[in-house]
């Protein structure tokens, strides 16, 4: 059984011979792999990681400075314009996050809105994600087509929360008209990963705060959730036999059966720090997957290596001899998670039986 087969029907429950393992490692503990190992390998591939990413839609390329029109006040110099135009300003301390710029923000009529420059996916070239996704499986691995930003959260990234929140709450016609423009784009996204075979599509959008929804569940499901499920179909029409990742940090409990029913299949990262996975698994187990569940609030940074190695046992125990939990620390990995305790989660996994 290859790590591909192996995942595969783990995350289909049907059972599992060896444990995966993956996570992503900050740049400072990028630097302290290399010094530790040496560095010859990327680091996914020196640990055996059972996925490689397929890269999506190439966008034809455009003048990024137009978007600086979009900014009231003006962008600072060191800001970076994504492909959907947003300005993001980075911090000298933090390791992943910026302080985001909404170019939608100010907008006060529809037609503005129309009239944006959205990235152009139709107009994309798609043509080398079956050839990527073809060449992924020769080598044993499953292939990802990664969209962890979906709907809501580039939606927002545009418009700014709050102001999208109260287009919404109020049922303003520039949410209906954001909300479906993203998803639409989405969707051909979507059908670009599907046509090329991936064996698992990642989409998500955070929906959860710390200890509460990020937004209720009746404005989640007349807002958000039909356009998650329309992507889905989309990909699923194409290849039904797909598994669909969905990703939200914090508290998504409420959500669950709403994703569910939406089509997803594994939920990540179920935080423990907010959610618990016994509770969750008793409740939702047999009708869907998990992928995470290894707080990187609490144990992974402040645990020791045996408490690591035994909150993998205990969950793993919790799913079962027939899978349906890929373990895996809940985000990324930063400076204050001792290589110790990384290498105790490797262990964990591997010598799991």
């Amino acid at each position: 059984m290859t790590k591909r087969e192996n995942l595969l029907s783990l995350l289909r429950r049907e059972g599992y011979r060896t444990v995966p393992v993956e996570f992503n490692l900050c740049p400072h503990l990028q630097r302290i792999y290399t010094e530790k190992t040496g560095g010859a390998l990327p680091f996914d591939d020196y640990f055996g990681f059972p996925w490689k990413r397929v890269e999506g839609i190439r966008l034809p390329r455009r003048d990024m400075g137009m978007f600086k029109a979009y900014y009231d006040p003006p962008l600072k110099t060191h800001v970076d314009i994504d492909e959907w135009g947003v300005g993001h300003e980075h911090s000298p301390t933090a390791m992943h996050m910026t302080y985001m710029r909404h170019p939608m923000r100010n907008m006060t009529a529809l037609e503005q809105l129309q009239a944006y420059p959205f990235p152009d996916y139709a107009g994309g070239d798609a043509s080398h994600i079956k050839a990527q996704a073809q060449a992924i499986k020769k080598q044993g691995l499953a292939a990802v087509g990664d969209m962890a930003c979906t709907i809501w959260e580039h939606a927002w990234y545009l418009r700014g929360m709050e102001e999208l929140m109260m287009d919404m709450v109020s049922e303003d016609e520039k949410a209906a008209f954001l909300l479906s423009k993203v998803s639409e784009l989405a969707c051909l996204q979507a059908a670009a990963f599907a046509k090329g075979d991936v064996d698992i599509l990642f989409l998500g959008d955070d929906i959860g705060m710390q200890r509460t929804p990020l937004m209720s569940l009746d404005l989640y499901r007349t807002w958000i959730k039909p356009h998650l499920k329309k992507v889905i179909d989309t990909a699923r029409d194409i290849n039904p036999r797909i598994i669909v990742f969905y990703h939200s940090c914090g508290f998504a409990t409420p959500f669950i059966d709403d994703l569910i029913d939406a089509g997803v299949d594994v939920l990540n990262p179920v935080q423990s720090e907010c959610m618990d996975f016994g509770e969750i698994h008793a409740q939702y187990g047999d009708r869907i997957s998990f992928h995470g569940t290894i707080g990187t609030q609490t144990v992974m940074p402040f645990g020791a290596p045996e408490e690591v190695r035994e909150t993998v046992r205990r969950n793993l125990d919790i799913a079962g001899e027939k899978g349906g939990l890929f373990p895996a620390p809940t985000h990324l990995l930063e400076p204050e998670v001792p290589w110790e305790n990384i290498l105790a989660y490797v262990d964990a996994c591997r010598t799991y039986k």
